[in-house]
């Protein structure tokens, strides 16, 4: 057990000068060169919401649990104790205590169509290929449409990248081939009306998503709408994949059932079951991705499936990199008031009692090992605690290093737009707010030239 003085002692020099002022989003340098909030900033916000703290000196005091000390107290000495017991633990508690627990492997009756293929999409520069992913077998049934873009000609399986979409597929790219998502959607941005897509939305999100330049990079996207998989809003659920996978304990569901993000996590397995059946994708090399709360399940989907041969979270802050225990920004209590269907039932016990819970997010990250993990933060999103998700990547160094792998290899916060990607962890804090952008996209695609060309 390490307490939270220790963990973050070599960030304490940074914060010392909190109240000192810079303007906007403009990061601050300390003595150590590293990145610390803007002042300015700190205090915009805590006068805007009185009840989240975005004060470093307000961190509570707290211990985290070791990663490589079992259930029963025994120390984890080799890779061999991590692989069979100590990592099927940390699962547990994760499931038991915060996610939920998934249905286990690949459906019986699941089947894949294939309803387009255009091999010489976006003016001959990329294969196109939209496949429906039916869950239980049937049309009517649950599914999801998987949208894939592979450079033209793939001249051998192409390492790919897959993540959740919010706005639907339509929404990634103007390309008037893709399909219109016909699933229930969150009234966000222009093109919504009545909680469904119109035409309108076609390419509105195409900024977080330069097809282009992955294309260019030798990469593939694959992309799939979050709301086929389950709508995300608490409808008791009804709807999505829970009502077609849920077995009720008692009349209800039980207090581990899975929430909404274990169930997105899910359905990014179900893409890579696909995958696996398709020869111009290399499924050996799948890196997943995602942002915001799709950058917590990009997290789970990484430690439920060692299939995702990289793992990647954008701005996922509490329930996704950022340690739970800090109380920095966006708590476990506002999480689950907010958005009650996303973890289980049980996750909720721990609303203000962050230090009661068996597990925090460095063990998430740890999870990962000895799989390459890249955590990404943002300067003026201290909502999502860039320094708990540093520290989360920091403090799963143990488990790494276990397994004979480099982790982050950084003592202390980087400076701002300076990432760190020279183990098996990456890490940056970039200007700018809670975004997926053109230079996280750089960073990861850098980061996945590293680890896949050992793959090939």
């Amino acid at each position: 057990m390490v307490t939270r003085r220790l963990l973050t002692a070599s960030l304490a020099v940074f914060f010392v000068g909190m109240c000192l002022q810079s303007g906007g989003f403009g990061a601050e340098s300390g003595e150590s060169g590293g990145w610390k909030a803007s002042g300015e900033l700190v205090e915009r916000l805590s006068k805007r919401s009185s009840e989240t703290n975005y004060d470093e000196q307000k961190v509570p005091a707290y211990t985290l649990p070791d990663p490589l000390v079992g259930s029963d107290g025994s120390r984890v000495t080799d890779g061999r104790m991590w692989r069979q017991k100590r990592r099927g633990e940390i699962l547990e508690l994760f499931r038991g205590h915060m996610y939920g627990r998934s249905p286990v492997g690949r459906p019986k009756d699941m089947t894949f169509d294939v309803f387009d293929l255009d091999r010489k999409a976006l003016d001959g520069a990329a294969v196109r290929k939209q496949v429906t992913v039916s869950f239980t077998g049937k049309k009517d049934g649950p599914g999801m449409d998987i949208l894939i873009y592979l450079p033209a000609p793939p001249k051998e399986p192409v390492a790919t990248f897959v993540l959740l979409n919010f706005g639907g597929n339509h929404a990634i790219h103007p390309d008037t081939a893709i399909r219109l998502a016909k699933s229930w959607m969150r009234q966000r941005g222009a093109g919504v009306v009545d909680n469904r897509a119109t035409e309108k939305s076609r390419g509105r999100d195409r900024s977080s998503y330069p097809v282009e330049e992955i294309l260019k990079r030798g990469y593939g996207l694959a992309t799939i709408y979050y709301g086929d998989i389950d709508p995300d809003f608490h409808d008791g659920f009804k709807n999505g994949v829970h009502a077609a996978f849920d077995k009720p304990v008692g009349g209800g569901r039980a207090p581990d059932a899975w929430g909404s993000i274990a169930a997105w996590a899910w359905g990014l397995s179900r893409a890579v079951d696909y995958f696996e059946s398709d020869g111009d994708i290399d499924h050996k090399r799948i890196a997943v991705l995602g942002h915001s709360r799709l950058g917590k399940t990009a997290l789970w989907a990484g430690a439920e499936d060692e299939r995702f041969a990289i793992v990647i979270s954008n701005n996922s802050g509490c329930g996704g990199a950022a340690l739970s225990r800090r109380r920095f920004g966006e708590t476990v209590e506002r999480i689950n008031r907010s958005f009650p269907h996303w973890f289980c039932e049980n996750f909720k016990k721990y609303n203000g009692r962050e230090d009661k819970l068996p597990i925090d997010q460095h063990m998430l990250v740890a999870l990962m090992a000895p799989r390459p993990v890249y955590v990404a933060s943002a300067d003026g999103d201290l909502w999502a605690d860039p320094a708990g998700e540093f520290l989360a990547c920091k403090h799963a160094e143990s488990v790494y290093r276990l397994l004979g792998a480099e982790g982050l290899g950084q003592g202390e916060m980087p400076p701002l737009d300076q990432p760190v990607r020279t183990g098996k962890i990456g890490y940056h804090v970039r200007s700018g707010g809670h975004a997926l952008t053109a230079y996280d996209w750089r960073q990861y695609m850098g980061f996945a030239d590293m680890h896949f060309s050992s793959r090939r």
